[in-house]
């Protein structure tokens, strides 16, 4: 697999990918031409060098293809000697590719990454309604040792 920053370009994709479940097909906005709001985000991650929006390609045949994507956000705390710990947030793999190891692919690179960053920790949350992500997020060894919470902060 190849591993590269997202770009204006892959928008539609990853959009697309974000809204292929229950919860995403009502948050997203797939709508054409992209919503101006993802583009100032994706500019707004760009520009952010703790942020790394990164997209994973295959090649097939004379041609490659995005599979897959997440977001990992670097973030320096206090705790554990004032480390760094790596959120990976907004996985998504591709409907066509899934169950085929892309995604514990992704996962390797991605720790793999985090060490490179001089991260100590790497962090994620899940839906509790994505009961395989949850499941797939175990066998990689993710331990939910912690209850977590959101509040959603509505105009």
């Amino acid at each position: 697999m190849i591993y590269r920053q997202a770009q204006e370009s892959d928008l539609s994709t990853l959009i697309e990918m974000l809204a292929d479940d229950q919860l995403g097909a009502h948050r997203e906005d797939s709508s054409k031409p992209v919503n101006e709001a993802y583009i100032k985000a994706l500019k707004i991650i760009s520009d952010d060098i703790n942020n790394e929006l990164i997209v994973a390609e295959i090649e097939e045949g004379s041609e490659t293809s995005i599979i897959g994507m997440l977001q990992l956000t670097f973030i320096p705390y206090l705790t554990y000697k004032g480390s760094w710990r790596c959120l990976i947030e907004g996985v998504r793999v591709h409907k066509d590719h899934r169950s085929k190891g892309y995604g514990k692919q992704l996962f390797e690179w991605s720790i793999k990454r985090a060490k490179v960053r001089g991260c100590n920790i790497v962090q994620l949350t899940s839906n509790k309604q994505r009961s395989d992500a949850i499941r797939f997020y175990n066998d990689l060894g993710f331990k939910a040792s912690h209850e977590g919470f959101k509040l959603m902060i509505e105009d």
